[in-house]
């Protein structure tokens, strides 16, 4: 019964973000659109951004785990995105660039750590090099996606997609070779 509580949760969560702003919608109008009391809602989330929280990793869930192509699963976001351009844009509308950025950045920490993980293989570099070439990678995703949704979502999605493909390989590629350069070589006084 938990399960479905949390689903229907969900569903009536997505169907009222489809209709208006994320800033506009409550627990006491979600709950009785769902027909469930306010402690069932708080015996599942603590509150409606703990809510919203569950939902983006679900719908962004679904593009981003499991994906060995990145550039197919990037496509398919931008499409949903723009097939769902009502949805985001009432959540981008909504959060402060402050919480947008925390949400994004804890959703996305492992996927593009991963990605320069898998492509330095065989080299011995710490951890924290990674890191920040990854964090560099996830800037520029971020400034790559607030483009678009600043273009109304009307950029066409196959060509931007190449545009990153062309950066982001030759880019991290680059980057690992001058940190294994200088791991190899350090500087000494």
């Amino acid at each position: 019964m938990a399960k479905f509580t949390r689903i229907a949760i969900m569903q009536t969560f997505g169907e009222m973000l489809e209709e208006m702003p994320f800033d506009k919608i409550t627990v006491s109008a979600l709950v009785k659109r769902c027909g469930i009391g306010h402690n069932t809602f708080y015996y599942h989330y603590q509150d409606i951004y703990a809510l919203f929280d569950a939902w983006l990793r679900e719908e962004l869930g679904q593009y981003i785990s499991g994906i060995d192509d990145w550039q197919e699963g990037l496509r398919n976001l931008l499409r949903a995105c723009q097939n769902r351009s009502k949805i985001i844009y009432h959540i981008f509308d909504s959060l402060s660039r402050d919480r947008m950025e925390r949400y994004l950045f804890s959703l996305t920490d492992d996927l593009f750590l991963n990605y320069v993980a898998r492509q330095a293989e065989g080299l011995v570099l710490p951890r924290e090099r990674l890191q920040s070439i990854a964090d560099f990678c996830r800037y520029a995703f971020f400034g790559f996606f607030l483009r678009f949704l600043w273009n109304a979502m009307a950029d066409d999605v196959d060509r931007m997609v190449e545009e990153l493909s062309e950066l982001f390989p030759t880019f991290v590629e680059n980057a690992l070779t001058v940190a294994a350069r200088e791991e190899k070589a350090p500087n000494t006084p």
